[in-house]
């Protein structure tokens, strides 16, 4: 079929063609259709083609996160705090949990770039840090496992969780690795009292710290004591493992005071007198401690011999009854079935013990020694005055130490909050 011949005037006839004409025309036919090709179609090709380098929207950049430590870290520090960072774009949350169910808190930067933790991780545990970038991206899993320290220590308390003790007793704790740093250790430990009251701490060396209140307890209080010790450093490269609360009581309150000049002790409770009992302290060769006691051990029978106290072998008593202990170096307030009844409210024949009449046995409810140790519990407060010799009429050895049993309350307020780090 032929191209149409278009025309820009009149028609006019056609001339003759040569051999050459048909392709020549032919072509010009053909550029004239061209020609006529709407502007727009072509327009819209040239648009086209532009378009590939200006206005096509690229494909937008994934986020990059990392985490510190990175993922897959084993053996990873524990001692530093965990960051996650966006290398582009920002962070919409973040979460860290441990294997133990614990979850570690942290707060953003203002630009949202990273997310720190505010405390470190815990020594020995696996955790996954989850995190998702602005912009709905799928969220980030990652783990790392932090190494186990390789020398620990632990604190024994005392008293013993959930007891019930008496208004003298501290809260003492003796740790199984000497501590050089006392300040991060007492930061790691708290000891609150309802009803409230300030609660100081005090060292006895670097193995032991105890904590109490100016005044003793009040009867009917609640104490707990909060443990933080977990990977705490208490000495170079010694850690901590505990992270637990206790809770005690404190009963009622229950006073003695010895008179070793009189020979006599008596008892208050609540304020009122319960009994008076007569007694027998050291001899002048071995004279008891004053000062304020408190007992820290009961046994309604026990083992007493000379040598674990430096004495030789004056004496080994195997069936010791009602001994209740006042200081580690072996006083004790106790029962007596073998001295001479005469003895109590009239001499101090002991070797340093404040001893009351009893019976062998231990089970003559009738006896001083049953009667004192029946009313008593650990934490009452043992005050001894004026020891002396046999005749009561010389002030005996000095006051005892206050590291020599839960004895703390010989201390001044002052001196006590000056045994404390802080």
């Amino acid at each position: 079929m032929g191209v149409p011949h278009i025309s820009n005037g009149p028609e006019q006839p056609e001339e003759p063609r040569t051999p050459e004409q048909p392709e020549t025309w032919s072509r010009r036919g053909v550029l004239a259709v061209l020609g006529f090709v709407p502007a727009a179609v072509l327009t819209g090709c040239t648009a086209s083609a532009n378009a590939s380098d200006s206005s096509t929207p690229k494909a937008a950049k994934a986020p990059t996160l990392t985490a510190t430590p990175a993922d897959g870290t084993r053996n990873a520090a524990f001692t530093s705090p965990v960051e996650v960072t966006a290398q582009t774009g920002t962070l919409s949350r973040v979460k860290v949990t441990g294997d133990d169910g614990s979850t570690l808190p942290g707060t953003f930067n203002d630009a949202r770039t990273q997310w720190t933790s505010t405390r470190s991780p815990y020594s020995d545990t696996e955790y996954t840090v989850t995190a998702q970038a602005m912009g709905g991206a799928a969220a980030e899993t990652m783990t790392f496992t932090t190494r186990a320290p390789a020398d620990t220590f632990v604190g024994y308390f005392t008293p013993e969780a959930g007891s019930t003790s008496g208004v003298g007793m501290p809260v003492s704790i003796n740790f199984t690795h000497a501590v050089t740093d006392r300040a991060a250790v007492e930061k790691a430990i708290t000891v609150t009292a309802d009803p409230q009251v300030e609660v100081v701490e005090h060292w006895f060396g670097d193995t032991r710290l105890d904590f109490r209140p100016e005044e003793y307890w009040a009867a009917g209080t609640e104490i707990t004591l909060g443990l933080r010790l977990k990977d705490v450093q208490g000495t170079d490269g010694v850690y901590g493992t505990q992270s637990k609360d206790v809770t005690f009581h404190i009963g009622r309150e229950q006073i003695s005071t010895v008179d070793l000049a009189k020979k006599t002790m008596t008892v208050r409770r609540d304020g009122r007198t319960l009994a008076t009992y007569p007694v027998s302290g050291g001899d002048a060769e071995h004279t008891t401690w004053s000062g304020i006691m408190v007992i820290s051990e009961r046994f309604k029978e026990t083992r007493m011999e000379s040598s674990t106290v430096g004495l030789g072998d004056e004496y080994d008593i195997d069936d010791v009854p009602h001994a209740q202990r006042l200081t580690t170096s072996g006083t004790f307030i106790h029962g007596n079935y073998w001295a001479s009844v005469s003895v109590f409210g009239n001499s101090n024949t002991s070797h340093g013990c404040i001893g009351l009449r009893d019976a062998k046995g231990a089970d003559d409810t009738s006896t001083p020694g049953y009667a004192f140790y029946k009313s008593s519990m650990l934490g009452d407060v043992v005050v001894v005055e004026n020891p002396g010799g046999s005749t009561g009429g010389e002030t005996g050895e000095d006051t005892v130490d206050p590291a020599n049993g839960l004895n703390g309350w010989n201390l001044s307020w002052t001196d006590w909050q000056a045994g404390s780090a802080l």
